[in-house]
């Protein structure tokens, strides 16, 4: 059996990809896996170092809306398809299972020429315009929050890389802190803005870090590579302020703290669900308005909170934030409700629908 995976740009495709890729060989060795990519995306880094096959194909950016020019694109899409067809051939693909983005389309015309079914993954509750063309012809339509707009789909959760959906996050805490240098035994707040940080977090909470210290809370902050990462001098006695510039573990991040302060990117938000860590959630401003969607369901289930990020201030921090820290039963009622409403078994749950749709196409 060969699969072949379409989801490339940035790391919210890229990433649950590359978790169904580990889960078809923890279910099967021996299946074939290759990954559609272009040249500009993240995949070139991300899927060889993961040690699957990655197939570049040329770049066909989609508007975000239907606009003008959207009357270009199939003219556009012509050499990539063609490309796609070829990866398709090459592998002898059983099936093409797309999460969103540059490769996605492509690769869902291509599998329709072809006679290869089509598995669709929507990460996000608005589903991008790949997603929506390459859903009317899919064999199985899985999304990862209740309140998608695609029609037929299976709610299942984003499948995540395994030692995130198997974290306990109790059982590993001791270790995590001590790798981060923290006190084991202080509420601890986590700050990221995901993989590239985001200036607006970061600034806020160089500014209320004093106070939180001040009040018996540590930080471990994530700055982001291109951001500056500040000088730090912590006076003997107080709580650690730990800034760093990049996270490679984040499960021991998310082991570490018993809060988060972050983006609402649907990745992060079901990885925190996942792991039971509850977040105030600080939508990106700009886009259609995803992020802020994303994070509603666990939001509304008592797993988080919700700010807009021109509402974001030392003093939001200090009145919303600081008071969940400083209550262990509000933090502990927060973190049942966000794990209860997380999805560990979207990987495995995602195979069984591959496995699904190459059977039924056999059958036909």
């Amino acid at each position: 059996m060969h699969v072949v995976l379409a989801g490339g740009g940035t790391a919210g495709h890229i990433e649950p990809a590359l978790a169904l890729a580990d889960a078809l060989r923890r279910q099967d060795p021996s299946t074939g896996i290759t990954a559609l990519g272009t040249e500009k995306g993240l995949e070139t880094r991300l899927v060889p170092e993961r040690g699957y096959e990655l197939a570049l194909i040329p770049a066909v950016p989609l508007p975000r809306k239907p606009t003008p020019e959207l009357i270009t694109v199939p003219g556009r899409l012509r050499g990539t398809i063609k490309a796609a067809e070829q990866v398709l051939e090459r592998t002898g693909a059983d099936c093409v299972v797309g999460f969103g983005g540059y490769v996605a389309l492509p690769g869902y015309l291509a599998a329709k020429r072809l006679g290869v079914p089509i598995v669709v993954h929507e990460a996000n509750a608005r589903p991008g315009l790949a997603n929506k063309i390459g859903s009317r012809y899919a064999a199985g339509v899985a999304v990862a929050t209740p309140d998608s707009k695609l029609r037929d789909a299976r709610y299942i959760g984003i499948p995540l890389r395994h030692t995130i959906a198997t974290l306990d996050r109790a059982r590993v805490r001791p270790e995590a802190r001590a790798a981060f240098g923290l006190d084991p035994n202080l509420p601890t707040l986590l700050v990221s803005g995901g993989s590239q940080g985001a200036r607006r977090l970061n600034e806020v909470i160089q500014q209320v870090a004093p106070v939180l210290q001040r009040s018996g809370i540590q930080i471990l902050h994530a700055v982001g590579p291109k951001n500056e990462v500040p000088r730090v001098d912590n006076m003997p006695g107080m709580p650690p302020y730990v800034p760093v510039p990049y996270v490679d573990r984040m499960d021991l991040a998310y082991a570490a703290a018993d809060m988060m302060l972050c983006r609402a990117g649907a990745m992060t938000v079901a990885e925190l669900s996942a792991v039971g860590l509850p977040a105030a959630y600080v939508p990106l401003p700009i886009g259609n308005g995803e992020q802020r969607l994303n994070a509603q369901p666990v939001v509304k289930a008592g797993g988080g909170l919700l700010v807009d990020d021109a509402e974001l201030s030392p003093q939001w921090v200090q009145g919303n934030v600081l008071p969940v820290l400083a209550d262990p039963h509000r933090l502990y009622e927060m973190s049942r409700a966000a794990a209860e409403f997380g999805r560990r078994d979207a990987d495995d749950l995602l195979v069984g629908m591959v496995y699904e749709a190459i059977a039924a196409r056999r059958q036909a």
